[in-house]
């Protein structure tokens, strides 16, 4: 059964008349605001930020981590383009180095070994 015009002018009317006392509205300001300075405390601290995280990963659906992902491996590519190129190493100042060479005469050298058969085996030489 619909109410008509009359009866809802009617409900309308006495409800506008009805009032609740000043002191529910201050229990339910004071109640209000207490509600409120107990959600910030949750929310500072150590705790809250722990559980904001958690909320915010579990709200999360697949196609936000593939997005996410997808932007971070960006950023990273930027990042690794953008850096400026590391410092050659520090060179130090090259100076020639003077060699000499002093010749050697080969058959003087041969001239020493001695090579007789009553030898082999001694004085480290191995005999294969």
């Amino acid at each position: 059964m619909k109410p008509s015009v009359e009866q809802l002018g009617n409900l309308l009317a006495l409800k506008r008349e009805i009032r609740p006392e000043e002191a529910y509205w201050q229990d339910f300001l004071c109640e209000f605001h207490q509600r409120q300075r107990e959600q910030a405390v949750k929310k500072s601290g150590l705790s809250g930020m722990i559980g904001s995280v958690v909320q915010w990963f579990s709200e999360m659906g697949p196609s936000k981590w593939a997005y996410g992902a997808g932007l971070a491996y960006a950023a990273v590519t930027i990042g690794y383009f953008l850096s400026p190129p590391s410092p050659p190493a520090a060179q130090s100042p090259t100076t020639p180095v003077h060699r000499v060479v002093e010749p050697t005469q080969p058959v003087q050298q041969l001239q020493r070994l001695d090579l007789s058969p009553t030898t082999e085996g001694e004085t480290g030489e191995q005999v294969f």
